[in-house]
């Protein structure tokens, strides 16, 4: 049911509040109104009339020569009542001092002026355009209340501001996020309420930006997008949401998503430590009855060494992989990438892999080696599960230059195989949480949290993929800023 049903639905026949104290003045003017279609109300006196416009005529008649108060003080207390203020005031006075009384019935607040005795055709086209009036602002009132409410009822801030800079208008989210009441937000430089609550630069542009911003240990983000109305910039809107839940809910994930990838790889390290402790075990045995020969007995202790040497080596490596630094450090990309296959070692063997490695060992990046030892580790072991028997993954470390407003120094990781490849219809999802193709095998959260890692760092994670046979297979390439070590 749109607005203008809702109207008529509760004021099928239009009503008339008509007040003069002369009565043939009221029969007059009720006469033609009720020819017109109108209800008629009638009132003799200024009180009366105040009374009367309670009842919320569509229309008010209104003489300016009433026996208690006059017309135009009528007028001006019930446009001054917020309950009757909307409805339109037709102001009725003798043809004498015509321009003075004319002044003084628009000064209180009447919507239109006649001179009596007014020609009933005349009359009632007044009144008609009042009723018109009167319907178009209740129409506008409407929905500048629905869109109030709408407004409101939204979770994330939002400001509308003019082309200065200036807030016109917020919502009850954006005074909620603020921390301060509307008066302290609205008709304010939003540059300088961004900086105060903050204490970060902000300038309106006429371009989209956005902006991750941390208060205390609350996240948020902040958008500003531009307006553009017939071609021409008219200002622009200002969105702010509150993201430390969803902050917190992504470390959760990283965190939990590390503890699972450790133990999926907790039977290839028992596998891989249990070779050496058993070759250990039989060296022992062989050193036992090797005590008279002293050669023989020192190739024994010699090999046992070496095997003790692989289970510390696999030991640090699993160890490395949980370890957290509270700051960014330097981190040697190659050497990170071998501990990454040790771990993915037994997967590669049982498949049959060949690892092509194409880097220089002398590449570094500035991170939390955590965090990146995860994201290769997810996509080294989304490749070698992706590839067929026999196939091979070539893993490619690289400096290079992006030419944008300003070079950046990258280094660039690419992981390819010859997989199955990612359907058409499956790529724009890849980066999706909880998104697997996996069915019960996979949490959906891998990539996921590999692309938001790779962000947090300054970096982009890129993907090329077909699965057309017989040149299917993925590439995924990570871009992270050099570090010059």
């Amino acid at each position: 049911m749109n607005s203008q049903q809702t109207l008529t639905n509760i004021a099928p026949k239009f009503s008339v509040l008509v007040v003069d104290d002369r009565a043939d003045n009221r029969y007059t003017t009720s006469h033609a109104l009720k020819r017109a279609g109108f209800s008629i109300i009638e009132a003799e006196t200024g009180r009366e009339a105040l009374e009367l416009s309670k009842q919320l005529p569509t229309v008010i008649v209104l003489d300016v020569k009433l026996p208690d108060i006059l017309g135009y003080e009528v007028c001006r207390r019930i446009k001054s009542n917020p309950l009757t203020r909307h409805i339109p005031i037709l102001q009725l006075s003798a043809a004498s001092h015509e321009t003075e009384s004319k002044l003084y019935a628009l000064g209180s607040g009447a919507d239109a002026y006649l001179i009596q005795p007014a020609e009933p055709i005349v009359l009632v086209a007044t009144v008609n355009s009042l009723v018109r009036l009167h319907q178009a602002e209740s129409l506008a009132r409407i929905s500048a209340q629905q869109w109030q409410a709408t407004f409101d009822s939204l979770n994330e801030g939002v400001a509308i501001i003019d082309q200065s800079g200036t807030v016109l208008r917020c919502n009850r989210s954006m005074s909620a996020l603020l921390g301060r009441p509307y008066g302290e937000i609205e008709n304010r430089s939003i540059e300088k309420l961004i900086h105060t609550q903050f204490g970060i630069p902000f300038a309106v542009q006429s371009e989209s930006s956005s902006r991750e911003v941390q208060l205390d240990t609350r996240f948020f983000h902040l958008k500003l997008e531009p307006v553009i109305l017939q071609g021409v910039p008219s200002g622009s809107i200002l969105v702010l949401e509150e993201t430390t839940d969803r902050k917190r809910a992504e470390q959760a994930l990283l965190v939990s998503e590390r503890l699972a990838a450790t133990g999926r790889m907790a039977h290839t390290i028992a596998h891989e430590i249990n070779n050496p402790l058993e070759a250990i075990t039989n060296l022992l045995y062989l050193l036992r009855h090797a005590i008279a020969n002293p050669k023989a007995a020192q190739d024994y202790l010699d090999t046992a060494e070496q095997e003790l040497d692989r289970v510390s080596r696999i030991s640090r490596q699993i160890l490395s992989f949980n370890r957290e630094s509270a700051v960014p450090v330097e981190v040697c990309i190659s050497e990170l990438i071998e501990d990454v296959l040790a771990l993915n070692n037994r997967a590669i063997v049982d498949k049959h892999l060949q690892i092509k490695k194409e880097w220089s060992p002398d590449v570094y990046v500035h991170a939390f080696p955590a965090q990146i030892r995860q994201v290769f580790s997810n996509l080294v072991r989304n490749a070698v599960e992706a590839s067929i028997a026999e196939g091979e993954i070539r893993i490619r470390i690289s400096e290079r230059t992006l030419w944008s407003a300003a070079s950046n120094h990258v280094v660039r990781v690419s992981i390819a195989d010859h997989g199955v490849g990612i359907s058409p219809e499956n790529m724009p999802k890849i980066f999706e949480a909880f998104f697997t193709t996996k069915a019960l095998k996979g949490s959906g959260v891998g990539l996921w949290l590999s692309s938001t890692i790779i962000h947090e760092h300054k970096g982009k994670l890129q993907v090329r993929s077909t699965n057309r046979l017989p040149k299917s297979g993925t590439c995924m390439s990570v871009l992270l800023p050099a570090y010059a070590a």
